[in-house]
């Protein structure tokens, strides 16, 4: 009797342990599930911040070649306006002066 008792005080110390390790087991699986997790939110949020700079940057540029576009074009508008004002000059001369 007393060796069944034995055995059972063995048993059950063996199966606390087994539960003490897959305790540990399962924390330990936690805590590196809550380290990927917050490597996945760092990287994401780096990834969010270099989209971010690189569609302030493409913004600027689409401007910049806007603004430059739209410089040459009233250039050019007020060189076709300044040609034309001195061809009316010209006729208004001619048709008044003999």
């Amino acid at each position: 009797m007393s060796e069944l008792a034995s055995r059972e005080a063995a048993l059950d110390a063996q199966i606390e342990a087994a539960r003490e390790e897959a305790r540990r087991e399962v924390e330990a699986a936690e805590a590196e599930a809550a380290r990927i997790l917050r490597d996945a939110e760092t990287r994401a949020q780096a990834l969010q911040a270099e989209h971010d700079q690189q569609l302030a940057a493409e913004t600027a540029r689409i401007r910049e070649e806007a603004r430059s576009k739209a410089e040459g074009d009233a250039y050019a508008t007020r060189e076709r306006a300044s040609a034309r004002i001195q061809q009316a000059a010209e006729h208004i001369l001619r048709a008044v002066l003999p």
